[in-house]
């Protein structure tokens, strides 16, 4: 059985930050204080729908007028 710390938990019982290790056990996630002792069963969250951000949402393409430009040669006038 695997023990994995979870970054910047903090226990229920005893208050203490970056003690809460997780494992998995016949299937279900245990969440543990090494601290105190406190366990109990890990609560599964169901998926978060993700902030959308300008990191992962496509662009917008800019809605531009198209515009036709005719070049003039100076020397030719």
């Amino acid at each position: 059985m695997k023990k994995r710390f979870i970054a910047g938990a903090v226990c229920p019982r005893c208050s203490e930050m970056d003690k809460i290790v997780m494992y998995e056990k016949d299937g279900i996630n245990y969440r543990e204080c090494v601290e105190c002792g406190y366990e109990d069963e890990m609560p599964v969250a169901g998926l978060a729908n993700e902030i959308p951000t300008r990191v992962n949402e496509k662009p917008a393409k800019p809605q531009v007028a198209e515009q036709v430009l005719n070049f003039v040669d100076p020397s030719k006038k």
